[in-house]
Parts: structure tokens; C-alpha cells; sequence
């Protein structure tokens, strides 16, 4: 007898309900590849682009057009491929996806099928234990339906279609079944968004489509290793949407079950403002796609210094930077993770520490408060691979100031061992926010507080007789508030 078909009994308390079920997730992430042209044609990579601007024949699918392979979006994919642990197959091939949608102007989609580019491989989780990977394979993006007018607006019993968006390179990602919480599944796609980051294959914009994840879940009596009637909640683009709806839907299930019903296959989508998932269509049964080889193109054959030159230029993956922050400055784990989790920022702190190496726990502990301070004040996301420019007041989109500089933050930390901590964090913050913050460095700012700085004797200042300014002449222009006008 079937999960779905099992009944369950309806006076168990919720606690028990929830043991007497075990929830079985897993994951189909799709991540843009950044590239400067599309999969198969020459046509720009961007996101921005007026409606329909960035086409041409090959991706719109006109006849008598051929696709070629953009090669550097497969150097992009061996290498998170060899990130991920994958084992890279030297041959793989291309294959045609036949489905109809208003989307898919070629009413097919190239993709990959039973001989994908990568197989295996495993992320780990910060919490122990690894999700294990089915496959990665290439294929190409399909168009965006809107179903409000650009700019906002309704738009009643019409949609629109965007072409912008088919034939951008992807890799779709899948998991193994085996992730068993919403919480390591959303810890799952935020190591993998940092693997994204780290290896540079993408930008991992989630609010501009570079991920997007579909989850899949069911529910298995406890111990059993028959898998139940899977649901798939489509096109989730945040970390915290994708626990939010696999916990709804995981309640959702355990209720029907409860009450002795059947859970249906099929496709849902999440309302974040209600937080729950509703029916998209019904998935009885496996779609046929009737996939078969791509005739335009032949077989992906890398050799094996292809794949070498990939494994050189591999960075050190978050996991290593995060467990090395811990043996060699003596970080907690939590702290070691943080300042890993972004490129730029786990740079910033070891120029820091490489300046004042006896200050590795004083650094981090004021990069992981004044820096990230800073930053979500100024609306800058630490995702970033490179940290701004160092500029003293920049705007909303500049960069900490002058004095935040990781060589310069070794006076900070001195003056905060010296007994000084309040003071020394002043440095790092501007008492008037509505003040232009100081050029002054850290010590010279130090000196004027304290009244050690170079001032004139007042005899001198006594002797010289002030001259008044005489105004310019020509017209008045507005001024500060209260006043009429100051000369041009």
C-alpha cells in the first residue's frame, strides 16, 4: 500500500503525527551562468533590457538557424561542477526538451538528458552531514511571461512575453531525495549560493532570476523506504520563500494524511504574502518531453586538460575558509562562518589580520560589527566579490570610509587593548551622523579630542586685525536655510 493511500490516525496529538511521518525534500536549483553572450547565439547576457530587445533568429527559434555552443559557459560549469566535488564526464550530449509554452518561441529547449556533464557530488552543511548530488547539466533559459503591464498596472485576461531571457546558459543542479528539514534546505542553497560567488559562475542574483529553485516534497511513514506522492513548488527566488513554503506544504500533507486522504501530484507556487502554496496544474504522471539528441549540435567532448585548467583556478571553498579561520585565528564557528561567507568581506578581514596578525579576534569582532554596519546602512550587499572602493563619504552606493581601510584598522584595535574600547569605536563611527565624515586619520582625530594637537598662542592671534570680506558682486543665489542668498 502507497503512502498516499495509508491511513493515519486522527487523535494523534501533532507532536506524534509529526514522528510518525518523515519528510523527504529535494531541490532543482537552476543558476544563470555569467557570461557576456547567450547559450547558443551572440546575443548579449543582461538583465535590465527593454522587452524583447536582446533577440535574434537564432534564439527565437526561426528556421534554418544553428546554434554554437558558447564555450566559456562550459568552463564556467566544469568548474562548480569540480567545486561540488561532480565527477565531469569527458563526453556528454545535448538534447532537445519538447514542451509548447508561450514562453519557448523554438517549442523545444536544449538542454541535457541521460548523459548530463556531471554526475555525484556532495555540498556540505553547516549544521554536519552532507545533501548529495544527483547530476549538473547545461542547458538553456526560456522566456518570462508578465502578467501586468511594465512599470506596474493590471492587465486583465492578457499576458505578456519577454524574450530577453531565452537562451541565457544555465545549470540545473539536482539533489538527491534526502534532504530532511526546510532548514537544511535553505542551508543547503546558501552554501550553494556562496559556492556561486566564490567560483565566480554566477552572480547568484536571486531578485533577478540568476537562481531559482523548485522544491520537491513528500512524506514517508517513519523508517519506510518507499518514497510518497511528491508535490513541486515552482520558481522560488529566496532563501527564506523556499523554507516558508516547504513548511507549509510539509503541514499541508501531514493534514491530509491525517484525515485519511490521498496526496495528489502536482505543481504549486508560493505567495509570499499569505505564505501558503496553491495549485498550478495536475501532475498525475511523468510529462513525456519525448527528448532525443540535438541534431545541430554535436557531442560535448572535453579533453583532459580542459578540465585540469578548471581545477587550477579553483579558490578555496567556503567550507576550507571557514574551518582554517578556525584553527589559525581562533575563531568560534559561527564567527568563523560569517566572515566567510562572503569573498570580499573574508578578504577584507585577512588584509586586515596580515597587517596587525596579533589582533585576529579583535579585527573580526569589529569587522562583524562596524563593517557589516556600515554596508546595511549604505544598502551594500556583502555578496559582492570585490569589495568597494575605500572613499571617505561616499553615497549610498560608495564604500566605508578612509579610516576603515584593513591596514588601518590595527590603531583601532591598539587603542581598544590600551583600555580606551568606547573611544577607540568612535573612530569607527561619526558622533554627528549629519556631518560630513572627517578626513582626519584615526590618530589625528585622537589628538584633537584630547587637546594635543598644534593650536596658536593667543597673543599671536590677538596681534593680527581681522579684514572684513567684501561680497563680490553679482546675483544672489539661494543659500543655507535663513538666508536670502549668497553671492555668485
Amino acid at each position: 500500500m502507497s503512502v498516499a493511500q495509508s491511513t493515519a490516525n486522527p487523535g494523534l496529538s501533532p507532536a506524534a503525527l509529526d514522528a510518525a511521518w518523515e519528510t523527504v525534500i529535494g531541490l532543482e536549483v537552476h543558476v544563470q551562468l555569467r557570461t557576456t553572450t547567450k547559450m547558443f547565439c551572440r546575443c548579449e547576457n543582461r538583465f535590465g533590457a527593454e522587452p524583447n530587445e536582446l533577440v535574434c533568429p537564432v534564439c527565437l527559434g526561426y528556421p534554418g538557424t544553428l546554434p554554437v555552443t558558447n564555450q566559456h559557459a562550459v568552463d564556467l560549469a566544469i568548474r562548480l561542477a569540480l567545486a561540488l566535488g561532480c565527477e565531469v564526464r569527458p563526453r556528454s550530449v545535448f538534447a532537445r526538451k519538447n514542451y509548447f509554452y508561450p514562453d519557448l518561441p523554438k517549442g523545444y529547449q536544449i538542454s541535457q538528458y541521460d548523459e548530463p556533464l556531471a554526475e555525484g557530488g556532495s555540498v556540505p552543511l553547516p549544521s554536519g552531514g552532507n545533501v548529495r548530488l544527483h547530476r549538473i547539466h547545461l542547458e538553456e533559459d526560456a522566456g518570462k511571461l508578465l502578467h501586468e503591464v511594465p512599470g506596474g498596472g493590471p492587465l486583465p485576461g492578457r499576458s505578456l512575453v519577454d524574450f530577453n531571457r531565452c537562451g541565457v546558459p544555465l545549470v540545473e543542479i539536482v539533489t538527491e531525495p534526502e534532504i530532511r528539514s526546510p532548514e537544511d534546505a535553505q542551508a543547503y542553497l546558501q552554501t550553494l549560493h556562496q559556492v556561486l560567488l566564490y567560483t565566480g559562475a554566477s552572480d547568484g542574483n536571486m531578485e533577478e532570476g540568476s537562481l531559482r529553485c523548485d522544491a520537491n516534497l513528500s512524506l514517508r511513514p517513519a523508517g519506510s523506504d518507499t518514497l510518497g506522492t511528491k508535490t513541486e513548488v515552482k520558481n522560488l527566488n529566496s532563501f527564506r520563500h523556499v523554507a516558508k513554503a516547504l513548511e507549509y506544504e510539509r503541514e499541508r500533507q501531514l493534514h491530509i494524511l491525517a484525515a485519511g486522504a490521498r496526496v495528489e501530484q502536482e505543481t504549486r507556487s508560493f505567495e509570499p504574502a499569505s505564505g501558503a502554496t496553491r495549485s498550478l496544474r495536475s501532475k498525475e504522471e511523468a510529462h513525456d518531453y519525448r527528448y532525443f539528441p540535438e541534431p545541430d549540435l554535436s557531442a560535448l567532448v572535453l579533453t583532459e586538460g580542459r578540465i585540469e585548467r578548471q581545477a587550477e583556478v579553483l579558490p578555496e571553498l567556503p567550507w576550507a575558509k571557514s574551518a582554517r579561520f578556525r584553527d589559525s585565528y581562533g575563531l568560534r564557528a559561527e564567527e568563523a562562518a560569517l566572515l566567510s561567507g562572503s569573498v570580499a568581506l573574508a578578504t577584507y578581514y585577512e588584509r586586515a589580520v596580515a597587517a596587525h596578525p596579533a589582533g585576529a579576534r579583535s579585527i573580526a569582532n569589529w569587522v562583524m560589527t562596524e563593517i557589516l554596519r556600515e554596508l546595511k546602512e549604505r544598502k551594500i550587499h556583502p555578496r559582492f566579490r570585490r569589495f568597494p572602493r575605500f572613499r571617505q563619504g561616499s553615497d549610498s552606493t560608495g564604500s566605508p570610509g578612509g579610516h576603515r581601510r584593513p591596514g588601518r584598522l590595527r590603531r583601532v584595535v591598539d587603542h581598544g587593548r590600551q583600555g580606551r574600547a568606547e573611544r577607540s569605536l568612535g573612530l569607527g563611527r561619526d558622533a554627528r551622523p549629519d556631518r560630513r565624515p572627517s578626513r582626519a586619520t584615526p590618530g589625528a582625530r585622537r589628538r584633537s579630542t584630547r587637546g594635543l594637537g598644534r593650536r596658536r598662542d593667543r597673543g599671536q592671534r590677538q596681534g593680527r586685525r581681522r579684514v572684513p570680506r567684501r561680497p563680490q558682486a553679482g546675483p544672489r543665489l539661494p543659500g543655507r536655510a535663513g538666508h536670502e542668498g549668497v553671492p555668485r
